[in-house]
């Protein structure tokens, strides 16, 4: 039986939610936590089915895969599975365990035990056969928590160490109720978001926002709610956050391309932004798995703790088959400790 951190480890255990077990999310944890890269201050407490692990881990040692820790030397609260899983597949029985391990995971958290969550991903699908109409866990997290959550990409540059950041105005909503839910409110708050997120690493930090239609309405040609909406907010914005840097409504299909050039570049430039304001999930999401795709994290702003994750889904077209890339799991582990200092 696991016993939990004591007060004195809590400032480097980190819980991982294992999330849908049909997915990769087994695999690239086991394959992460072997990584060099991992600070090694980090004290990983998994939440998931022993066993599924413990299967993982041999089915992997016979593909050939080693360098990964034996289940038997990690901590791990274990909430077994209900029946046997097929890689692959998701059912309402995947979905109601990754649901349980996340409510476990974050029930820990709540109680003070650990300062950062690290969840691997789960699927929407397996969740809603399990009758859990969530949108997704940020969703789920921030009714857990009662708290307003914003959801925000972030990665390091490996070539120049530069961060680029991306929050969505909006998440998991379709397409046709988007303009409806861009208000004042809500624009201000994530402003107000990401500006303190970017002011964690610069003081005086460049903020880019992405325009709503293509070539950000050519001043009302295509669509109004640059000029009707967003323009007045901005001006408004800039006035009480004078010291602030802000471009925008800017074209989206040309907002990015000053991030991937500082990404790409050997030295780190003066004119990249330091956060990107993306209207919709899509429209933020393309250009940042294009730009960083193994090394991008998902965390959630807003919650009483560090929330992180990989960029990516559960990935089940290859899962089962022990070749799936674990960087951005490692990069989902290695931000959730740097984040929650």
């Amino acid at each position: 039986m696991k016993t939990f951190p004591t007060s004195k480890d809590n400032e480097n255990t980190l819980i991982i939610a294992l999330g849908d077990p049909a997915g990769i999310g087994t695999e690239i944890i086991l394959k992460a936590l072997a990584s060099k890269c991992l600070n090694e201050k980090i004290k990983p407490l998994l939440v998931g089915c022993k066993n599924n692990i413990y299967t993982t881990y041999l089915k992997l040692i016979k593909h050939g895969i080693y360098n990964i820790p034996n289940p038997n030397k990690l901590d791990i609260i274990d909430i077994p599975l209900e029946k046997e899983i097929i890689p692959g597949k998701v059912d309402k029985y995947t979905g109601a365990a990754s649901f349980k391990w996340l409510l476990n995971a974050t029930n820990i958290l709540l109680q003070g035990k650990a300062k950062a969550l690290v969840t691997a991903p789960i699927s929407k699908i397996a969740w809603h056969k399990a009758g859990h109409e969530f949108a997704g866990q940020t969703e789920l997290l921030g009714k857990l928590t009662n708290k307003k959550t914003s959801m925000l990409f972030t990665a390091i540059s490996p070539n120049n160490g530069w961060r680029f950041n991306t929050l969505l105005a909006t998440t998991h909503i379709p397409l046709n109720e988007i303009k409806n839910n861009l208000t004042k409110e809500l624009i201000r708050f994530k402003l107000d978001t990401l500006l303190n997120f970017c002011r964690q690493f610069k003081e005086k930090p460049l903020i880019h926002i992405a325009g709503l239609n293509p070539h950000a309405g050519e001043e009302g040609k295509i669509g109004i709610e640059e000029q009707n909406l967003m323009i007045p907010i901005l001006n408004e914005w800039k006035l009480d956050n004078p010291e602030v840097k802000i471009s925008g409504p800017i074209p989206p299909d040309t907002c990015w391309i000053s991030s991937a050039n500082a990404w790409n570049a050997l030295s780190t430039s003066n004119n990249a932004p330091d956060g990107i304001l993306a209207l919709y999930h899509d429209q933020g999401l393309i250009p940042v798995k294009l730009i960083a795709f193994d090394e991008a994290i998902n965390t959630t702003l807003g919650l009483p703790f560090v929330r992180t994750s990989p960029d990516h889904g559960t990935a089940l077209d290859i899962a089962g088959k022990f070749k799936a890339r674990e960087k951005s799991m490692i990069a989902a582990i290695n931000n959730a400790w740097l984040l929650s200092r």
